[in-house]
């Protein structure tokens, strides 16, 4: 699923690659946005991770689940 991660004050948004489910991902920003966790953390499908501080996030995107396409398209 693609995630986009505004952070304030900064000029471009954090783009990222995740194996986790809609539910999963949303529960992990509530929790930071709700002041329960200091961090935003999130670990893209290449294994990087990503922190943001809470209090610095503008908006979180979740995207839909991209599925890759193999092969050569219709001419």
């Amino acid at each position: 699923m693609e995630v986009k991660i505004g952070v304030q004050h900064a000029p471009r948004e954090i783009v990222l690659e995740s194996d986790l489910s809609a539910e999963e991902l949303e529960r992990i920003v509530s929790e930071a946005l709700t002041g329960s966790a200091p961090l935003l953390s999130l670990t893209d499908t290449k294994g990087r991770r990503v922190l943001v501080p809470s209090d610095r996030l503008s908006y979180v995107d979740l995207g839909e689940p991209s599925a890759r396409k193999v092969g050569f398209g219709t001419i």
